[in-house]
């Protein structure tokens, strides 16, 4: 009797631990899980499994661990694996700040005085650590002569409409425009006034549908068939589960729009 009470317990111990959910591969962006390439392809796993994972160079995880542990739990991977960027600041050329030789995190702002005559970009008093680094450089800019405006500042994937010039009267004005795949966020139009150039505008990343990630994800595009897809930000992209998948929760969206080159995948079993 003692002998079948032990197996009634063993099995109802095994199925109970078997209940649950399950989790997918933990997309991590600036961070990779420990030994990624050999468990990979062992998702999804099952409530209860653990992993570690670290974070690229000039980000870190909210414990700051060089190696944090996430579970698995039936509510998604806990807690939720995250890389933040740090910024060191180093000093202020022509100028001062209470935060010189300080890391700060991914959008903390940083105050700036600037010396007389010199002025930070765009009649900003602060800078702000943001994913890329520092919103711009820590340097007060000297004003220039009459009101007169330097070459116009560079963006992320984009260019200018023109050949830059040194130097610009007040009231003149530049055209910038993103790359293919790349969407305008912001005036595209700057102008110099007071010696300073308005804020310019930004190019938002493109999404990238690579075979990789749908392989990873048992899906397909629903209306194109190629192995590489690019997507501007506000598209509309379609999925389908491949032959021979079903979906792995009915409250999985197949209809997913890209943001800032952001997608939310779903997943088929």
């Amino acid at each position: 009797m003692l002998l079948l009470v032990s197996v009634i317990l063993i099995l109802w111990v095994s199925c109970a631990h078997g209940q649950g959910g399950s989790c997918d591969f933990p997309e991590i962006k600036h961070g990779n899980m420990y030994d990624e390439d050999r468990y990979k392809y062992s998702f999804p796993v099952a409530v209860g499994k653990y992993f570690y994972y670290s974070c690229d160079r000039s980000f870190a995880s909210p414990s700051q661990s060089l190696w944090t542990q996430i579970i698995c739990t039936e509510e998604g991977w806990s807690p939720t694996p995250k890389c933040i960027r740090q910024c060191f600041f180093p000093w202020v050329e022509n100028g001062r700040s209470a935060s010189s030789g300080r890391i700060h995190q991914e959008g903390d702002t940083v105050q700036i005085v600037c010396n007389k005559g010199y002025r930070l970009p765009y009649n900003q008093k602060s800078i702000q650590c943001t994913e890329r680094g520092w919103s711009f450089p820590p340097k007060c800019n000297q004003l220039g002569p009459e009101g007169k405006c330097g070459p116009p500042p560079p963006i992320d994937n984009g260019d200018f409409t023109s050949f830059p010039l040194k130097s610009y009267a007040p009231g003149s004005s530049v055209e910038y425009q993103c790359q293919t795949f790349y969407v305008l966020h912001g005036n595209s139009t700057i102008i110099c006034s007071n010696g300073q150039w308005s804020e310019p505008p930004k190019c938002l990343d493109a999404c990238v549908v690579s075979e990789e990630i749908m392989e990873k994800h048992n899906i397909q595009l629903r209306w194109r068939h190629e192995k590489k897809f690019y997507s501007r930000t506000g598209d509309i992209i379609e999925f389908i589960c491949k032959v021979g998948y079903h979906r792995k929760s009915q409250g999985d969206s197949f209809r997913t729009t890209c943001q800032e080159g952001k997608l939310t995948y779903p997943t088929c079993v």
